[in-house]
């Protein structure tokens, strides 16, 4: 390729990047950015401007036609109708007497409880909302640091998005032609080891600080017929959902589509058993999920336009011939891909960056080599997940962590901002740690996957 040539592609991606940061809608901005340097190939002849016309067939073929996307709104129904039916509430509780005697018990069940949430949905926003209007009160209340409850309201409401089933797996099992499936297979032991760490990082500290995370004193519903109640209908439906939804996964029993039906009947079912379910909760539910869904196939439908665009104009082959140049050893290269999609987290939400870059990134990944320590036919599998933990950081990486926004409004009167980024620092560096594991442990995330034939 030419100077120029290669010039161009790369100028949109940096054009992109400022477009971004007008605060413009992603969707906008995407297929703006992407008609733009259309007009502006064809005037330089790289580009036909018939071959916009493709886009359209594109559109319907890959996003509204493809059977595996329609699992999303089905997930982001169940997340939102478990949010508001008052089965999050009874779950807290019950997960508060359990942990009572345990050093940082009430800590520990917020971590826990998000890890069952995230179990049953992928939405981070309604996850780290939930856990904020009902842990902040009662953790501040009990004389709770400031800075360790933000940490773990903030990171255990971001395990969605790793924890199958997860809505960023489904879109990067498109993007990256890989079953999801596998990829909700190979997510489970790295998304349920990052939680493992969140509480042993607690319990170590409850140990160390014991005045940052005082001990729950015993409560009412320690004893008697309420809180055998609470754990029939608050601890064992929802648990039992999650086993329902990921163990038919996992045990290849039903498709994620089809799983998904299934999470959503049975979390409209859970709201009946509470007697919360009514119509107005089941319009408000559906008008959730209808909003949230078209967001993200609006930013779908731009991303197609421009990545159309990006590859028209060699966009792929400036940035192989970019790293041909550096001439890095395939393990260096890797670490380097993860820099910059660690870097971009600081900036841009996972759905801009998995649209974005994975396209671009995966014939780079496909062509490395690991020898003996990855399959060569489970490399994307195992580098996708890596992104998939690597993504997580970008919700409590300032300045733009959407978590730590979602905190600092649903906990207005409780926490300064400061106060946040203070406390998801020790979160982030466990995250990181947990995609180091990944990186120098890859069965732990090709393990199970080929134990289970997949």
């Amino acid at each position: 390729m030419s100077v120029f040539e290669t010039a161009l592609p790369l100028t949109m991606m940096a054009v992109l990047v400022l477009v971004l940061f007008s605060g413009f809608p992603v969707a906008f901005c995407l297929a703006g950015v992407g008609l733009v340097f259309a007009l502006v190939g064809g005037l330089l002849d790289m580009f036909v401007p018939a071959q916009l016309f493709l886009i359209v067939s594109r559109i319907w073929g890959s996003i509204a036609d493809n059977l595996v996307l329609v699992a999303i709104p089905m997930f982001i129904f169940m997340g939102i109708m478990l949010e508001r039916s008052g089965v999050a509430r009874h779950l807290l509780e019950i997960l508060s007497v359990l942990m009572r005697r345990v050093p940082g018990g009430l800590a520990l069940s917020v971590v826990l409880m998000g890890t069952i949430m995230a179990a049953t949905t992928g939405i981070v926003g309604a996850s780290v909302v939930m856990l904020a209007l009902l842990a902040l009160p009662v953790m501040m209340e009990r004389g709770y640091d400031k800075g360790i409850t933000a940490g773990v309201i903030s990171a255990s409401g971001t395990l969605g998005i790793l924890i199958p089933p997860s809505i960023m797996l489904v879109i990067m099992g498109d993007l990256l032609a890989i079953p999801v499936g596998d990829l909700f297979t190979g997510a489970v032991i790295p998304g349920f080891m990052l939680s493992g760490l969140y509480l042993v990082y607690i319990v170590v500290m409850a140990l160390l600080k014991p005045e940052r995370m005082p001990r729950l004193e015993k409560t009412p519903l320690d004893e008697g017929q309420r809180f055998v109640v609470l754990l029939l209908k608050g601890f064992l439906p929802p648990t039992a959902l999650v086993v329902m939804v990921l163990g038919s996964i996992i045990g290849g029993f039903a498709t994620p589509t089809e799983a998904a039906g299934v999470g959503a009947f049975g979390a409209t079912m859970l709201a009946m058993v509470n007697r919360t379910f009514s119509f107005r909760l089941l319009k408000d539910v559906v008008q959730g999920t209808a909003l949230t869904n078209a967001m993200i196939f609006g930013i779908f439908c731009g991303a197609t336009l421009f990545s159309y665009v990006f590859r028209e104009l060699g966009g792929d082959d400036a940035i192989v011939h970019l790293i041909e140049l550096l001439d890095l050893h395939d393990w260096t290269l890797l670490l380097l891909l993860m820099v910059i999609i660690f870097l971009l987290g600081f900036f841009f939400d996972w759905l801009e960056i998995t649209l974005i870059i994975l396209p671009v990134f995966r014939p780079i990944v496909m062509a490395l080599d690991f020898g003996d320590a990855v399959p060569k036919d489970k490399i994307l599998l195992w580098f996708a997940i890596a992104v998939a933990v690597n993504l997580q950081t970008s919700y409590l990486t300032p300045p733009f962590g959407p978590a730590l926004f979602y905190l600092r409004q649903a906990g207005q009167g409780y926490l300064t901002l400061g106060e946040i980024y203070k406390g998801i620092i020790p979160f982030t560096l466990l995250q990181l740690t947990g995609l180091l594991l990944c990186l120098l442990f890859p069965a732990l995330v090709l393990w199970l996957p080929s134990y289970l034939g997949y």
